[in-house]
C-alpha cells in the first residue's frame, strides 16, 4: 500500500490545450488491462526529454534521441506497458520502428515525429503487431479529458496511479500544467523503472526547453531511489503547446518565466515522490537531507549511500533505531577527508549523533518514536561547508522480495 499517497481523481486533472490522449487496451501481455496509450500533439507544441543513462538503454529510447534530434517537431507519442523492448538488439530497434510508422501513417507525419515509449519486462520481444493493431482504436479515443486514464494505462507493479496538475496566471492568462508517471521498482533515476510526462500549456521560447528539462529532472526524479537500480527505459519528457495566450516566457528570471518554472517542479517532484511513496512493499516515506557539505554534489553522495543502503532501509522497516548503520553509510559514502567528528545526525527533531558520538539528550524511546511514523526525516550536518541536498527513498519490507521474485510470473 502506497504510503500517504491517494489515488488521482479525473476532476484534479486539467486539460492541457493542444493535447489529446488515447488509452485502449491492446493486449501487449496481460489480458484485460489498459496498456495502450497515446499522446496527439498539435502542431507548433514543443517536446523535450531527459533519458536513462544506463548504457543498456531500451530500444524505444535509442529512436526517442533520435527523432528528437532531428527537429522535425515530435507530434505523437506512444506508450506500451507489458514488455520494456530492453535488451532486444536490433530486431528491438525494428519493432518499435514499426510501431512510429503504423502510427505516423494514420496522423499523416513523419515516424521522425514519434516518440515511442515502452515499459515492462526486459529480453521479451515487442509484441509489435497487437501494438499496431490497437493504435486505430486509441487515435479514435483521443480526448483531452484523459490523463486519468492515461496514468493507469502506463502503471506496471505500480499500486496507485501517480497524477497531478495545477494552474497559475502568466500576464493574467490562465496556464495548466499536468503530468503522469509511473514506478514502482527498478528506481534510481540517472538522467528510476519510470516514465514522466509533465504538459503545459504554457508559450515557452524553443531555446529554454532542452535545459528545462534537465533541471526539472535534476530536481525531481534525479532526487529518488527505491532500489538503487538505475532503468533500461527511464524516460521524462516535457510538452508545452503553446496555446495559453500569454506573451512567451522567455527568461526563467522573469516573473512569469519564476512562475512557470515554479508550477513545472512542482508538479515534477510531486511525480517523483510519489513513485518512492509507491515503492514496491514501500512502508514508509523518507527524507534524506545532508547539510554542510563543500558541494551539493558531495551532499547528494552521502544522501544516496543512506539511501540505498539495504542496512539503512530494512531498519527503517522494522521501526529499529540501529542508527548506527546510517552513519557506517555516511563513512563509506567516499569522500576521503571526511572527519567523522564533525558530523551531526538527527532523526526529525530528535539529536541523534553529535559530533560523530551518540548525543547524551539521545534516549532509545525518542528514535524508536520517530521510526515508527509513516514519514521520516533523517538529516545529517557534515560540518564541512554550506551546501546541502535532498533525496527521497523508501524502507524495503518483505512485500519488496516477494513482487521481485514473481514478477515474470
Amino acid at each position: 500500500m502506497a504510503v500517504n499517497l491517494l489515488p488521482p481523481q479525473a476532476g484534479d486533472l486539467h486539460a492541457v490545450a493542444g493535447l489529446r490522449i488515447g488509452v485502449v487496451e491492446a493486449g501487449v501481455r496481460k489480458a484485460n488491462r489498459k496498456d495502450l496509450t497515446v499522446f496527439l500533439l498539435e502542431p507548433g507544441s514543443l517536446v523535450a526529454g531527459v533519458f536513462t543513462q544506463n548504457r543498456f538503454c531500451a530500444a524505444p529510447v535509442q529512436l526517442c534521441r533520435a527523432h528528437l534530434a532531428t527537429g522535425l517537431g515530435i507530434r505523437a507519442l506512444v506508450i506500451n506497458t507489458g514488455v520494456a523492448n530492453a535488451g532486444t538488439g536490433a530486431d528491438g530497434l525494428k519493432r518499435a520502428q514499426s510501431v512510429c510508422a503504423a502510427l505516423a501513417n494514420q496522423l499523416h507525419i513523419s515516424p521522425q515525429q514519434v516518440l515511442p515509449f515502452s515499459t515492462g519486462v526486459i529480453m521479451e520481444p515487442l509484441p509489435h503487431e497487437r501494438i499496431v493493431a490497437g493504435l486505430p482504436a486509441a487515435v479514435a479515443a483521443a480526448d483531452a479529458g484523459q490523463w486519468l486514464q492515461a496514468s493507469h494505462g502506463i502503471m506496471t507493479t505500480d499500486t496507485v496511479a501517480k497524477a497531478f496538475s495545477v494552474q497559475v496566471m502568466l500576464s493574467g492568462v490562465p496556464v495548466t500544467v499536468t503530468g503522469i508517471s509511473k514506478g514502482a521498482g527498478m528506481i534510481r533515476p540517472n538522467m528510476a523503472t519510470m516514465l514522466g510526462f509533465v504538459a503545459t500549456d504554457a508559450c515557452i521560447d524553443a531555446g529554454l526547453m532542452d535545459a528545462m528539462a534537465h533541471d526539472l529532472a535534476e530536481a525531481s526524479f534525479n532526487r529518488i531511489t527505491v532500489d538503487g537500480d538505475t532503468s533500461t527505459n527511464d524516460s521524462f519528457i516535457v510538452m508545452a503547446t503553446q496555446k495559453a495566450k500569454h506573451p512567451p516566457v522567455t527568461d526563467w528570471s522573469s516573473s512569469d518565466g519564476q512562475t512557470l518554472r515554479r508550477a513545472l517542479m512542482n508538479v515534477s517532484r510531486l511525480l517523483a515522490q510519489a513513485i518512492v511513496r509507491d515503492g514496491e512493499g514501500a512502508t514508509k516515506f523518507i527524507t534524506v537531507t545532508v547539510e554542510g557539505g563543500r558541494s551539493s554534489a558531495e551532499c547528494r553522495q552521502v544522501a544516496y549511500a543512506i539511501a540505498h543502503s539495504p542496512l539503512v532501509k530494512t531498519a527503517f522497516f522494522a521501526s529499529d533505531p540501529n542508527l548506527g548503520r546510517i552513519l557506517a553509510a555516511v563513512g563509506y559514502a567516499g569522500i576521503e577527508d571526511l572527519e567523522q567528528t564533525g558530523i551531526d545526525l538527527y532523526l526529525d527533531d530528535v539529536q541523534v549523533a553529535v559530533h560523530g558520538g551518540r548525543s547524551p539528550s539521545y534516549q532509545e524511546a525518542d528514535g524508536q518514536r520517530i521510526m515508527k511514523q509513516s514519514e521520516i526525516t533523517v538529516r545529517v550536518v557534515l560540518g564541512r561547508g554550506s551546501s546541502s541536498d535532498t533525496v527521497w527513498t523508501c524502507d524495503f519490507s518483505h512485500e519488496y522480495v516477494t513482487i521481485n521474485a514473481d514478477y515474470r510470473s
